[in-house]
């Protein structure tokens, strides 16, 4: 029921808006979603398995903002900044994506084990929620490869292209923490990378690309 999903993900989330995930009552979240409860247990099996999806789902919005903002014909510099920004923008309006890139999660927020779940669940969607959530490390490591995939072209030497994009990737995770200033991000992103990658100075980066974005949302 992959309609009936959504909404309930998305009650969830909304519910988690207003109070502490520990306050959250399933038969609320059903309500809202305009779902039984029992189709709710149908789908998910437990609160935990429901708090496993939505921080799954939250995941993979952030990382298909990460695959927009590194498409295109843009320069690299200007796509690296892009996902930067995105990164930055995420974890200031999903406190989930904020919890994940920082490992910081605090007692209103769901935290399941970020190991594989067992479960019993026949929903192909389910078992795939069951499995490992990544880890802070794992956003590096996935964000910097998508990154050095998308942004490989001929004359540029691979590992000096994987540690200019975990570099950016590390710079973006510390404006989660402490927002730059004046310059912004695209400003930092140009002073790290080797000057062969920032191409001739322009006076900002591509957008951030929020626009259509599921992830983070509201």
């Amino acid at each position: 029921m992959p309609a009936a999903r959504e909404s309930l993900l998305d009650a969830a989330y909304a519910a988690l808006a207003r109070r502490p995930w520990p306050a959250v009552r399933m038969v609320d979240v059903a309500a809202r979603a305009g779902v039984s409860r029992q189709t709710l247990y149908n789908e998910f099996g437990s609160k935990d398995g429901l708090a496993r999806a939505l921080v799954r789902r939250e995941a993979d919005g952030y990382l298909a903002g990460v695959e927009r903002a590194l498409a295109g014909p843009a320069e690299v510099c200007e796509r690296l900044t892009a996902a930067a920004e995105w990164t930055a923008a995420a974890a200031r309006d999903n406190v989930l994506v904020r919890a994940l890139l920082t490992g910081c999660w605090t007692e209103r927020l769901p935290s399941p084990p970020l190991t594989a779940a067992h479960s019993t669940a026949t929903v192909p969607a389910q078992r795939r929620a069951d499995g490992p959530l990544p880890a802070p490390r794992d956003f590096v490591r996935i964000v910097r490869d998508r990154a050095a995939s998308a942004l490989a072209a001929p004359g540029t030497a691979p590992a000096e292209l994987l540690l200019s994009c975990e570099l950016v990737v590390r710079l973006a995770l510390s404006c989660v923490a402490a927002p730059p200033g004046e310059g912004g991000i695209a400003e930092l992103v140009r002073a790290v990378l080797p000057r062969h990658l920032t191409g001739p100075a322009r006076p900002s980066s591509a957008p951030t690309p929020t626009a259509g974005a599921r992830s983070p949302r509201r």
